[in-house]
Protein backbone atom coordinates (compact mmCIF):
# COMPACT_ATOMS: atom_id res chain seq x y z
CA UNK A 1 0.00 0.00 0.00
CA UNK A 2 1.25 3.32 -0.88
CA UNK A 3 1.87 5.82 1.85
CA UNK A 4 2.98 9.55 2.22
CA UNK A 5 4.14 11.21 5.29
CA UNK A 6 3.48 7.88 7.23
CA UNK A 7 0.10 7.98 6.07
CA UNK A 8 -1.64 5.90 3.68
CA UNK A 9 -3.26 7.59 0.65
CA UNK A 10 -6.35 6.22 0.45
CA UNK A 11 -8.26 4.33 3.11
CA UNK A 12 -10.69 1.71 2.25
CA UNK A 13 -13.78 3.77 2.25
CA UNK A 14 -12.38 4.84 -1.02
CA UNK A 15 -12.06 3.58 -4.62
CA UNK A 16 -8.74 2.34 -5.17
CA UNK A 17 -9.11 2.64 -8.77
CA UNK A 18 -5.15 3.49 -10.94
CA UNK A 19 -7.09 7.09 -12.21
CA UNK A 20 -8.03 7.89 -8.46
CA UNK A 21 -5.11 7.18 -7.35
CA UNK A 22 -2.64 9.28 -9.56
CA UNK A 23 -5.08 12.09 -9.51
CA UNK A 24 -4.14 12.22 -5.34
CA UNK A 25 -0.79 11.49 -5.93
CA UNK A 26 -0.52 14.24 -8.38
CA UNK A 27 -2.09 17.02 -6.53
CA UNK A 28 -0.56 15.96 -3.23
CA UNK A 29 1.24 19.00 -1.98
CA UNK A 30 4.29 17.12 -0.62
CA UNK A 31 5.00 15.29 -3.88
CA UNK A 32 4.75 18.01 -5.76
CA UNK A 33 7.13 19.56 -3.81
CA UNK A 34 9.52 16.61 -3.66
CA UNK A 35 9.00 17.08 -7.41
CA UNK A 36 9.99 20.65 -7.37
CA UNK A 37 13.03 19.92 -5.17
CA UNK A 38 14.45 17.46 -7.66
CA UNK A 39 13.58 19.08 -10.77
CA UNK A 40 15.95 22.35 -8.87
CA UNK A 41 18.94 20.27 -8.46
CA UNK A 42 21.73 20.48 -11.06
CA UNK A 43 21.93 17.16 -12.88
CA UNK A 44 24.85 14.90 -12.15
CA UNK A 45 27.07 13.95 -15.43
CA UNK A 46 28.79 10.98 -14.76
CA UNK A 47 31.73 9.82 -16.90
CA UNK A 48 34.84 7.52 -16.22
CA UNK A 49 38.38 7.70 -17.14
CA UNK A 50 41.36 5.66 -16.47
CA UNK A 51 42.78 8.88 -14.85
CA UNK A 52 40.31 9.12 -12.58
CA UNK A 53 39.25 5.65 -11.17
CA UNK A 54 35.13 5.97 -10.28
CA UNK A 55 33.13 5.27 -7.52
CA UNK A 56 31.21 2.08 -7.29
CA UNK A 57 28.46 2.97 -9.33
CA UNK A 58 26.01 0.57 -11.25
CA UNK A 59 24.06 1.49 -14.04
CA UNK A 60 20.95 0.06 -15.42
CA UNK A 61 19.50 -0.27 -18.91
CA UNK A 62 15.71 0.04 -20.46
CA UNK A 63 14.16 -3.06 -18.97
CA UNK A 64 17.01 -4.26 -16.36
CA UNK A 65 16.47 -4.22 -13.03
CA UNK A 66 19.65 -4.49 -10.45
CA UNK A 67 19.37 -4.83 -6.09
CA UNK A 68 22.02 -3.59 -4.34
CA UNK A 69 23.87 -3.94 -1.44
CA UNK A 70 25.40 -0.65 0.50
CA UNK A 71 28.79 -2.58 1.47
CA UNK A 72 29.26 -2.93 -2.30
CA UNK A 73 27.90 0.06 -4.07
CA UNK A 74 27.40 3.64 -3.55
CA UNK A 75 25.51 4.90 -6.42
CA UNK A 76 22.72 3.19 -8.73
CA UNK A 77 21.29 5.21 -11.93
CA UNK A 78 19.62 4.97 -14.95
CA UNK A 79 18.77 7.44 -18.11
CA UNK A 80 17.75 7.66 -21.27
CA UNK A 81 14.44 7.61 -19.75
CA UNK A 82 11.61 9.63 -21.90
CA UNK A 83 7.93 7.56 -21.90
CA UNK A 84 9.69 4.99 -19.47
CA UNK A 85 9.66 5.56 -15.81
CA UNK A 86 12.66 4.33 -13.41
CA UNK A 87 11.21 2.99 -10.26
CA UNK A 88 13.69 2.78 -6.72
CA UNK A 89 12.54 0.74 -3.73
CA UNK A 90 15.15 1.11 -0.82
CA UNK A 91 14.70 -0.49 2.50
CA UNK A 92 14.74 2.27 5.24
CA UNK A 93 16.18 -0.42 7.64
CA UNK A 94 19.06 -2.17 5.74
CA UNK A 95 19.47 0.04 3.10
CA UNK A 96 19.33 -2.22 0.10
CA UNK A 97 18.15 -0.62 -2.92
CA UNK A 98 16.09 -1.98 -6.45
CA UNK A 99 16.36 -0.33 -9.19
CA UNK A 100 14.16 -0.56 -12.64
CA UNK A 101 13.85 0.80 -15.72
CA UNK A 102 10.59 0.24 -16.93
CA UNK A 103 9.48 0.23 -20.49
CA UNK A 104 5.65 -1.19 -20.83
CA UNK A 105 2.77 -1.92 -18.45
CA UNK A 106 3.91 -6.10 -19.49
CA UNK A 107 6.55 -6.13 -17.02
CA UNK A 108 5.50 -4.49 -13.93
CA UNK A 109 3.98 -7.10 -12.06
CA UNK A 110 6.69 -9.42 -12.35
CA UNK A 111 9.12 -7.22 -12.22
CA UNK A 112 7.97 -5.47 -8.93
CA UNK A 113 7.76 -8.93 -7.28
CA UNK A 114 11.59 -9.43 -8.11
CA UNK A 115 12.27 -6.14 -7.11
CA UNK A 116 10.59 -6.56 -4.00
CA UNK A 117 12.42 -10.36 -3.15
CA UNK A 118 15.49 -9.44 -2.31
CA UNK A 119 14.90 -5.62 -0.73
CA UNK A 120 12.42 -7.05 1.49
CA UNK A 121 14.27 -10.21 2.48
CA UNK A 122 11.91 -11.42 4.82
CA UNK A 123 11.15 -8.30 6.62
CA UNK A 124 7.65 -8.71 6.74
CA UNK A 125 7.16 -4.85 8.55
CA UNK A 126 10.10 -3.03 6.12
CA UNK A 127 9.27 0.48 5.74
CA UNK A 128 9.94 0.61 2.04
CA UNK A 129 11.10 4.32 0.31
CA UNK A 130 9.74 4.92 -3.47
CA UNK A 131 10.70 7.26 -5.96
CA UNK A 132 9.22 7.39 -9.43
CA UNK A 133 10.95 9.15 -11.93
CA UNK A 134 10.23 9.58 -15.89
CA UNK A 135 8.12 9.55 -17.99
CA UNK A 136 5.61 12.70 -19.46
CA UNK A 137 2.53 13.85 -21.10
CA UNK A 138 2.81 12.61 -24.21
CA UNK A 139 -0.35 13.11 -25.61
CA UNK A 140 -0.54 12.99 -29.21
CA UNK A 141 1.05 15.73 -30.43
CA UNK A 142 2.87 17.46 -33.44
CA UNK A 143 7.03 16.91 -33.60
CA UNK A 144 8.18 20.03 -35.25
CA UNK A 145 11.54 19.88 -36.84
CA UNK A 146 12.21 23.83 -36.06
CA UNK A 147 13.48 24.36 -38.85
CA UNK A 148 10.41 25.40 -41.28
CA UNK A 149 7.66 25.03 -38.84
CA UNK A 150 6.79 21.47 -40.47
CA UNK A 151 5.64 18.60 -38.55
CA UNK A 152 4.63 15.35 -38.34
CA UNK A 153 1.67 13.52 -36.16
CA UNK A 154 3.20 10.34 -34.14
CA UNK A 155 1.61 8.00 -32.04
CA UNK A 156 1.72 8.01 -28.12
CA UNK A 157 0.47 8.31 -24.90
CA UNK A 158 2.73 5.79 -23.66
CA UNK A 159 3.44 7.04 -20.12
CA UNK A 160 0.17 7.69 -18.30
CA UNK A 161 -0.56 3.88 -18.83
CA UNK A 162 2.88 3.12 -17.19
CA UNK A 163 3.05 4.69 -14.31
CA UNK A 164 -1.10 3.40 -13.80
CA UNK A 165 0.06 0.10 -13.82
CA UNK A 166 2.87 0.89 -11.17
CA UNK A 167 0.52 2.97 -8.90
CA UNK A 168 -2.07 -0.12 -8.97
CA UNK A 169 0.73 -2.27 -8.42
CA UNK A 170 2.16 -0.51 -5.30
CA UNK A 171 -1.20 0.15 -3.75
CA UNK A 172 -2.51 -3.41 -4.36
CA UNK A 173 0.50 -5.21 -2.20
CA UNK A 174 0.73 -5.73 1.58
CA UNK A 175 4.18 -3.95 1.74
CA UNK A 176 4.19 -0.37 3.11
CA UNK A 177 5.93 1.82 0.40
CA UNK A 178 6.61 5.50 1.84
CA UNK A 179 6.36 7.32 -1.85
CA UNK A 180 9.06 10.21 -1.35
CA UNK A 181 9.36 11.20 -5.24
CA UNK A 182 6.82 11.04 -7.87
CA UNK A 183 8.13 13.01 -10.71
CA UNK A 184 6.58 11.92 -13.60
CA UNK A 185 3.96 12.68 -15.87
CA UNK A 186 2.53 16.51 -15.48
CA UNK A 187 5.44 17.30 -12.80
CA UNK A 188 7.89 16.06 -15.61
CA UNK A 189 6.44 17.93 -18.40
CA UNK A 190 7.81 21.18 -20.48
CA UNK A 191 8.32 22.44 -23.95
CA UNK A 192 11.12 22.67 -25.72
CA UNK A 193 12.22 25.89 -27.89
CA UNK A 194 10.73 24.23 -30.84
CA UNK A 195 7.15 23.62 -29.10
CA UNK A 196 7.98 19.92 -28.73
CA UNK A 197 6.82 18.38 -25.38
CA UNK A 198 9.59 16.71 -23.79
CA UNK A 199 10.24 15.43 -20.35
CA UNK A 200 12.62 17.26 -17.13
CA UNK A 201 14.08 14.61 -16.06
CA UNK A 202 15.16 11.73 -18.20
CA UNK A 203 18.04 10.24 -15.35
CA UNK A 204 18.80 10.39 -12.15
CA UNK A 205 21.32 8.73 -9.54
CA UNK A 206 20.50 7.21 -6.09
CA UNK A 207 22.80 7.55 -3.65
CA UNK A 208 22.88 4.16 -1.66
CA UNK A 209 24.15 5.28 1.54
CA UNK A 210 21.74 8.47 2.15
CA UNK A 211 19.11 7.14 0.12
CA UNK A 212 19.17 10.94 -1.94
CA UNK A 213 18.54 10.73 -5.13
CA UNK A 214 19.69 13.47 -7.94
CA UNK A 215 18.93 13.99 -12.15
CA UNK A 216 22.07 12.31 -13.43
CA UNK A 217 23.08 11.92 -17.28
CA UNK A 218 25.37 8.89 -18.37
CA UNK A 219 27.81 9.03 -20.98
CA UNK A 220 29.31 5.71 -22.87
CA UNK A 221 31.98 5.41 -20.10
CA UNK A 222 29.57 5.42 -17.28
CA UNK A 223 26.71 3.03 -19.24
CA UNK A 224 28.89 0.15 -18.97
CA UNK A 225 29.85 -2.46 -18.68
CA UNK A 226 28.98 -4.71 -22.12
CA UNK A 227 26.42 -1.31 -23.69
CA UNK A 228 25.79 -2.69 -26.98
CA UNK A 229 24.70 -6.11 -26.21
CA UNK A 230 22.63 -4.77 -23.30
CA UNK A 231 21.07 -2.64 -25.61
CA UNK A 232 20.45 -5.29 -28.20
CA UNK A 233 18.42 -7.33 -25.14
CA UNK A 234 15.76 -4.86 -24.99
CA UNK A 235 15.54 -4.62 -28.89
CA UNK A 236 15.45 -8.83 -29.75
CA UNK A 237 14.31 -10.03 -25.91
CA UNK A 238 10.62 -9.83 -27.04
CA UNK A 239 11.31 -13.04 -29.77
CA UNK A 240 12.86 -15.32 -26.71
CA UNK A 241 10.35 -16.69 -24.51
CA UNK A 242 12.37 -16.67 -21.69
CA UNK A 243 12.07 -13.11 -21.24
CA UNK A 244 8.92 -12.36 -22.61
CA UNK A 245 6.72 -9.80 -20.03
CA UNK A 246 9.97 -9.73 -17.91
CA UNK A 247 12.51 -7.31 -16.54
CA UNK A 248 16.07 -8.32 -17.54
CA UNK A 249 18.08 -9.87 -14.59
CA UNK A 250 21.65 -7.78 -14.78
CA UNK A 251 23.32 -8.08 -11.82
CA UNK A 252 24.42 -10.24 -8.88
CA UNK A 253 23.31 -8.52 -5.52
CA UNK A 254 25.78 -10.62 -3.27
CA UNK A 255 29.19 -11.05 -5.28
CA UNK A 256 28.95 -7.41 -7.13
CA UNK A 257 28.98 -8.82 -10.49
CA UNK A 258 27.06 -7.57 -13.98
CA UNK A 259 25.86 -10.54 -15.20
CA UNK A 260 24.56 -10.36 -18.62
CA UNK A 261 21.66 -13.71 -19.29
CA UNK A 262 21.87 -15.10 -22.47
CA UNK A 263 18.98 -14.38 -25.00
CA UNK A 264 18.69 -15.62 -28.65
CA UNK A 265 17.65 -13.55 -31.68
CA UNK A 266 16.80 -14.92 -35.16
CA UNK A 267 19.24 -14.59 -37.95
CA UNK A 268 17.16 -12.09 -40.05
CA UNK A 269 17.87 -9.49 -37.43
CA UNK A 270 21.28 -8.98 -39.79
CA UNK A 271 18.91 -8.61 -42.79
CA UNK A 272 16.49 -6.34 -40.78
CA UNK A 273 19.46 -4.54 -39.20
CA UNK A 274 21.06 -3.51 -42.70
CA UNK A 275 17.12 -2.36 -44.08
CA UNK A 276 16.78 0.18 -40.96
CA UNK A 277 20.82 1.10 -41.43
CA UNK A 278 19.84 2.47 -44.68
CA UNK A 279 17.23 4.92 -43.58
CA UNK A 280 17.60 8.90 -42.39
CA UNK A 281 18.67 9.88 -39.33
CA UNK A 282 14.80 11.38 -39.19
CA UNK A 283 13.12 8.00 -40.39
CA UNK A 284 15.21 6.11 -37.74
CA UNK A 285 13.52 8.75 -34.68
CA UNK A 286 10.36 8.30 -36.04
CA UNK A 287 10.59 4.27 -36.68
CA UNK A 288 12.41 3.53 -33.35
CA UNK A 289 11.27 5.81 -30.66
CA UNK A 290 8.29 6.30 -28.79
CA UNK A 291 9.23 9.76 -28.41
CA UNK A 292 11.07 10.91 -31.11
CA UNK A 293 11.42 14.92 -30.25
CA UNK A 294 12.33 13.90 -26.40
CA UNK A 295 15.29 11.13 -27.24
CA UNK A 296 19.00 12.12 -26.38
CA UNK A 297 21.57 13.59 -29.47
CA UNK A 298 23.06 10.15 -29.05
CA UNK A 299 19.82 8.21 -29.79
CA UNK A 300 20.45 7.66 -33.66
CA UNK A 301 23.81 6.89 -33.22
CA UNK A 302 23.29 4.48 -30.38
CA UNK A 303 20.62 2.64 -32.70
CA UNK A 304 23.09 2.64 -35.36
CA UNK A 305 25.64 0.61 -33.06
CA UNK A 306 23.22 -1.55 -32.56
CA UNK A 307 22.58 -2.35 -35.80
CA UNK A 308 26.29 -2.59 -37.21
CA UNK A 309 26.21 -5.18 -34.16
CA UNK A 310 23.73 -7.40 -35.28
CA UNK A 311 24.99 -7.49 -39.12
CA UNK A 312 28.49 -8.12 -37.63
CA UNK A 313 27.61 -11.53 -35.06
CA UNK A 314 24.06 -12.47 -36.97
CA UNK A 315 24.24 -15.55 -34.77
CA UNK A 316 23.46 -15.10 -31.13
CA UNK A 317 25.53 -17.72 -29.90
CA UNK A 318 28.57 -15.55 -31.22
CA UNK A 319 27.47 -13.45 -28.56
CA UNK A 320 26.48 -15.66 -25.99
CA UNK A 321 29.06 -18.91 -26.28
CA UNK A 322 27.53 -22.46 -25.00
CA UNK A 323 24.43 -20.35 -24.22
CA UNK A 324 26.21 -18.73 -21.23
CA UNK A 325 26.28 -15.64 -19.51
CA UNK A 326 28.48 -12.41 -20.19
CA UNK A 327 30.32 -12.04 -16.57
CA UNK A 328 31.66 -8.82 -15.37
CA UNK A 329 33.63 -7.69 -12.20
CA UNK A 330 35.15 -5.13 -11.03
CA UNK A 331 39.35 -4.91 -11.37
CA UNK A 332 41.70 -3.20 -8.56
CA UNK A 333 40.78 0.48 -10.51
CA UNK A 334 37.01 0.10 -9.96
CA UNK A 335 36.29 -0.20 -13.36
CA UNK A 336 34.32 -3.21 -15.23
CA UNK A 337 36.74 -6.10 -16.79
CA UNK A 338 35.07 -9.40 -18.46
CA UNK A 339 35.82 -13.07 -16.48
CA UNK A 340 33.89 -15.10 -18.44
Amino acid sequence: MIYIDGLPLISDEFSSKGSEILSSLLDHPALTASSNRLKATPEKKVSFSEESPPAKYLYVFQREYATVDPSLVEFVGTDEATTCVGLVIRNQKTKRTSISHMDFVGVVAMGLTKMLSLVVDGDADAILDVHLIGGFDDEPSEIHSGDNGSGRHVPSGYSLPLCLKIIEALQNRREIFQLQTFCVLSHNTKSDSNRNVVPIVSGFMVEISSGSVMPACFDRTSRCPDEIVRRIRVTVSSGDPRWSNKLLETYDTFNDRIVVAPCSWMADWAEIAFSLQQLSDYDILMRCSTSPAAESLDFVENERRIWSYLIKYPDWRLTFKDGKSRIFERNPLGCWSRCT
